[in-house]
């Protein structure tokens, strides 16, 4: 079977799934989305076309794009919930079948369709808004313990995208690192965290928040050990 695009899926702000406010996590299958550059987060939203992000400040954005998560993941966990799950369930803009999203590079481009580029830039990082949507207990700790997360996109060469595209890795980056490695980084793997600033491997706006990590981090362990 061909990597392909198994489903596209877009959600509206809707309120209900959070105490207060609304979100547009809620994500379900169209028939197709234009996909952009919506510009630097806090700005920018979604680069999907009609889909909803309503926490600029914490998603959307140049470098959270477009979320990608592969069926097999949404399978495996609908075994493991004892639910089924649909393509969107998890909030992705990409659903792909055939295609291991978390085997992929921080920086790795993928052609989509004929002229559809997306360059892989960061795992998802479990919130409470993700919690509220599952319904699970102890889901950010669950998810967080699978570590493969799916991943953000940005749109490096924009167009359209349809169910039944295939996926073409058009370039990988020399520095061997993974999105679930990226991911243990973030959640404090302090010895990755530094392996991976060292491989230069991020985009300016992630490597500038994981140096801030570090940093506390270290000062929190020499404020310990002092």
């Amino acid at each position: 079977m061909s990597a392909r695009v198994l489903s596209v899926n877009v959600g509206e702000a809707k309120t209900g799934v959070l105490r207060s406010g609304s979100t547009g996590i809620d994500k379900h299958p169209v028939d197709s989305i234009a996909v952009f550059d919506p510009g630097p987060k806090g700005i920018g939203a979604s680069g999907v076309d009609g889909d909803a992000v309503v926490n600029r400040k914490h998603h959307g954005g140049t470098f959270q794009a477009v979320y990608a998560v592969a069926n097999e993941e949404l399978d495996w966990w609908s075994v493991d919930l004892g639910r089924d799950l649909r393509p969107g369930a998890f909030g992705e803009n990409l659903t792909t079948a055939g295609f291991d999203v978390d085997a992929s590079l921080i920086g790795e481009q993928w052609r989509i369709g004929g002229s559809v580029i997306l360059t892989v830039t960061a795992p998802r990082v479990p919130c409470a808004t993700f919690a509220a949507h599952m319904a699970v207990s102890g889901w950010v700790k669950a998810f967080a313990a699978r570590g493969r997360t799916g991943a953000y996109l940005a749109v490096t060469q924009p167009g359209t995208i349809h169910p039944g595209d295939e996926i073409h890795v058009a370039w990988r980056p020399s520095h061997g690192v993974t999105v679930p490695e990226m991911f243990r980084a973030w959640m404090g793997d302090r010895d990755l965290a530094r392996r991976i600033l060292e491989a230069d491997a991020l985009n300016v706006v992630d490597r500038a928040a994981l140096e801030a990590k570090l940093a506390k981090w270290e000062h929190s362990r020499s404020a310990t050990t002092s």
